[in-house]
């Protein structure tokens, strides 16, 4: 997260390519090194782990503007979305993958280390594939160099920017709770059902396999979904009429749809396992809509030359405010909760206690769709404004 505006900063004057190379090292060096890190050095491997963001801070930030800068209208959106597919797909490979190997191997390193081999990978066909795109004429007249702050100052002054980010930061801070917490809900369901304390591994790797499956399919269905609705709802098609506003419409949509769907996961889970899982397909599916149509709104109410820096604030804010965040408030109020009720640790008590806890992401998403809604009274002038910055630069 750190990163990120370092990343962007540099990826609106600089080659991007290069930066994406440089971070990917370092992405694989630290994850393989984090594999051979000892009990006794702890701290060693948490550091090796928070250097992979270094990675994903150049992806996530310098990825999104080439591919703007390749592709225009609904070409863009399109590429967009075959980029987001990698966030759920990739996501519930991992939850596959991970479990399934260190289920085979009987150590969780391998698990990881398989990521590393794939880094190698991304980086020669980065190496190989990927062309820096040539960049307008704005960045050959740099007489009129920013400075970061300059940037960050223009970015406060796009309130599309401001209310897309906040929107963004509630779909993420349900996200990171779904994908933290929802299959250690399943484990404590899954003991209640069983009148156990004992979750054996190869149960927690099935239902880690189930959830991979989910994130998978769920990603996949709701990236796809959300750019194909938003492209055609924004052109009008058959019963849909032309909505100019159909990219902030589609991401308030996924957002108010995600509610009832992850409410009724968490009412079903002790009982109806099968249902509860069917809901929280549903309600992924919903929460990843946005994805795409999100960075889709980001290129066109930016100016060109802050498209990096805009990206990665965004990324900063939602991560720090949205998954990284999250996981953590809702285990405080879990344990708040079993505190209140005379701190039992029973299966049942457990349960309870993270369940009424995963209430509350409910909200913040309300708080999501919301502020979605709110930008469609600034997105056309925000859009105007940033063309004609474009233009002046030409000038």
């Amino acid at each position: 997260m750190v990163f990120a505006p370092v990343c962007g900063y540099f990826g609106d004057r600089y080659n991007r390519k290069l930066i994406m190379q440089s971070g990917l090292i370092i992405w694989t060096l630290s994850v393989l090194l984090s594999t051979f890190c000892s009990p006794a050095h702890f701290y060693l491997f948490m550091l090796c782990r928070g250097i992979v963001g270094i990675g994903e801070a150049s992806f996530a930030t310098v990825a999104p503007t080439i591919i703007a800068d390749m592709f225009e209208g609904n070409q863009r959106s399109t590429a967009l979305m075959v980029f987001y597919f990698a966030i759920p797909i990739g996501s519930g490979l991992g939850f596959i993958s991970g479990a399934t190997i260190s289920l085979w191997t009987g150590v969780w390193q391998w698990g990881v280390r398989l990521t590393s081999i794939l880094g190698v990978i991304s980086f020669l066909l980065l190496y190989h594939a990927v062309e820096e795109p040539v960049r307008s004429v704005i960045d050959d007249s740099s007489s009129e160099e920013s400075y970061f702050f300059e940037d960050v100052k223009y970015l406060l002054t796009v309130p599309t920017f401001i209310t897309t980010t906040i929107g963004l930061t509630a779909v993420v801070f349900m996200t990171g709770c779904v994908a933290w917490w929802a299959p250690t809900l399943m484990e404590h369901a899954w003991a209640v059902q069983h009148s156990t304390s004992h979750v054996s591994n190869e149960i927690k790797a099935r239902i880690g396999l189930v959830f991979g499956l989910i994130t998978c399919l769920a990603g996949f269905v709701g990236v796809l979904g959300g750019s194909a609705l938003s492209q055609m709802w924004r052109s009008g098609f058959r019963i849909l009429p032309k909505n100019l506003h159909a990219d902030p419409h589609v991401c308030a949509l996924g957002a108010f749809l995600a509610i009832p769907f992850l409410y009724l996961a968490l009412v079903l889970s002790p009982n109806y396992t099968a249902i509860s899982l069917v809901f929280t397909f549903l309600g992924t599916t919903c929460c990843c809509m946005n994805w795409a149509v999100n960075m889709d709104i980001l290129m066109y109410v930016v100016s060109l030359r802050r498209r990096s820096i805009a990206s990665a604030t965004q990324t900063l804010i939602s991560h720090l405010f949205g998954d990284a965040s999250s996981p953590y408030i809702v285990g405080l109020i879990s344990d708040r909760i079993r505190e209140v009720t005379g701190n039992e640790r029973s299966v049942i008590a457990n349960f309870i206690a993270l369940q009424r806890s995963l209430f509350v992401p409910n909200f913040v998403l309300c708080l999501g769709g919301f502020m979605y809604l709110v930008s469609t009274f600034y997105i056309d002038q925000d859009k105007e404004n940033a063309d004609r910055l474009t233009i002046g630069t030409f000038m």
